[in-house]
């Protein structure tokens, strides 16, 4: 009698039982990973890691796994999470394949893939040189006095906060600077965040709602790509992504009417897409709009939270700092509003950021690799093709070899030896590494060198309940919330 015979001769609830267990055998025993430990949830399907991202702290479950088991940790049935040094070179900085996981963030749908969402190398790669132009730290200089603009807006609110003793929730006004300067710096012109004082049309709430839906997707991208995901539910403007789909055309709109729109990143994308249309489709430049405003407010505002909070978690440091800025007003060598070549002049505060990009790494969920044919081997360890391995930044960044014992502590003071710093900064990758750095890095980088020495050095600021941590949820980007503080101007500073 066959196989099939016996299935039918069964009782049919028995069928489905048996066919599952047969699955969770084949995963959890004869897989070529099976020797990786690992929750044994993990083993057998996704479901362990999407509930880790559902509960907001993958990053802390990350670090604990890899404390108890070393440097491979299986987190799903075909992925292991590698916490070795060497997964920096032989994954992030290799010319390997992303992981499906990604393709999610084609916003609003699989027609508009952007180097976030392009799993493939070499076409990812071809994306990069067609935006690079506009992501180019030059071009973006030229837009600096619109950003102090719109810094000077930010300090009039915290002025009037102050006389008004309202507190500060600077992860709101973070977020509001942020998403102001992507579209000065993008479109020309700045969203109004600022100006208004708050979420407008709710984008930054609906910015979150969505981290938490592509997060969780990303490892069902074939689902996603039949039902939320499908073009025909971005015509009929039913997805998740709409409010974000809509603000980008709505600035795409704006800019087109604007007459005093600039060479910003729009006409420079614009550019390559009418000189090489073989290149740059509309809709790769969409994509690249969209790819700016759904990412780069999120990420900048958890940097800027994280260097301000634990500066005042840590007084001493705050006190160097504001030292050195203090002695540089004195020097004359500091604008109203911090020029971005000023702050570069400011070691302290650059080992600062880089403490806090290495502390509190703005991206905390794990980022997948696809072993490429032939296999590879890490640490002696052999991984055959297709399997996925992933690297959790917070991983990396709290480990102890390479950042020293106190790793786990925030220590600006980590980065002043120079030598200590090149062999660090190799590891330091909070904007990624290789061929997927996060493109918009420079803009980030840039809007926080800025705000933060001009607000550092400009105000005082102490948390309205010092006892009271602060919170955050990892879904794919560990953006803060509910840290009120009272905030005061400086004597030193002519505010």
């Amino acid at each position: 009698m066959g196989s099939y015979s016996v299935l039918a001769a069964l009782p049919w609830p028995v069928v489905p039982v048996l066919l599952i267990l047969a699955v969770v055998v084949k995963r959890r025993f004869l897989s070529s990973i099976r020797d990786n430990p690992g929750p044994f949830l993990a083993s057998i399907s996704s479901f362990w890691k999407v509930q880790q991202i559902i509960n907001g702290h993958i990053e802390e479950e990350m670090l604990a796994l890899h404390r108890e088991h070393g440097d491979f940790v299986r987190v799903t049935d075909n992925e292991v999470s590698v916490g070795h040094p060497d997964a920096v070179k032989h994954l992030l900085h290799a010319k390997i394949a992303k992981g499906s996981w990604y393709q999610v963030f084609s916003i609003p749908d699989y027609r508009f893939v952007s180097q976030m969402s392009e799993t493939d190398p070499q076409r990812h790669i071809d994306k990069g040189k067609n935006v690079a132009a506009g992501y180019a730290l030059s071009n973006i200089i030229k837009s600096e006095t619109y950003v102090d603009d719109i810094i000077a807006t930010l300090k009039g609110q915290l002025n009037s906060l102050i006389e008004s003793r309202k507190p500060v929730h600077l992860d709101k006004w973070f977020n509001y600077f942020a998403f102001d300067v992507v579209g000065e710096v993008t479109f020309s012109q700045s969203f109004g965040f600022v100006k208004a004082g708050n979420d407008i049309g709710n984008a930054i709430a609906n910015a979150r709602k969505l981290a938490l839906y592509v997060s969780i997707m990303g490892h069902f991208v074939w689902f996603h790509n039949l039902t939320i995901g499908n073009p025909l539910m971005s015509t009929l403007g039913l997805i998740p992504a709409s409010h974000l789909f809509d603000t980008c055309v709505a600035a795409i709109d704006a800019r087109k009417k604007n007459p005093e729109a600039r060479n910003d990143m729009m006409e420079r994308w614009l550019n390559v897409r009418n000189t090489h249309p073989e290149r740059m489709t509309d809709a790769e430049v969409f994509a690249a709009a969209a790819a700016n405003v759904g990412a780069g407010a999120e990420t900048v505002s958890a940097s800027l939270q994280a260097l301000i909070y634990y500066l005042l978690q840590n007084p001493m440091y705050l006190r160097r700092l504001q030292n050195e800025l203090d002695m540089a007003q004195v020097r004359g060598e500091l604008s109203p509003v911090v020029q971005y070549a000023e702050a570069q002049n400011l070691p302290y505060l650059q080992a600062c950021i880089k403490e806090a990009y290495r502390y509190h790494s703005s991206i905390g969920t794990n980022l997948p690799r696809v072993v490429p044919k032939g296999g590879l081997t890490i640490r002696g360890r052999y991984f055959a093709e297709g399997t996925l391995l992933s690297v959790n930044l917070w991983v990396i960044h709290r480990n102890p070899d390479l950042f020293g014992p106190d790793s786990n502590s925030f220590n600006p003071e980590r980065w002043l030896d120079k030598e200590r710093a090149k062999t660090m900064d190799y590891f330091l990758v909070h904007w990624g590494a290789g061929y997927n750095q996060c493109p918009g890095r420079n803009l980030a980088h840039f809007e926080i060198n800025k705000l933060a020495a001009t607000l550092i050095r400009d105000y005082e600021f102490e948390r309205v309940d010092p006892k009271k941590e602060w919170s955050f949820k990892n879904h794919f980007i560990t953006t803060p919330c509910d840290w009120p503080c009272r905030a005061k101007r400086r004597e030193m500073a002519g505010v």
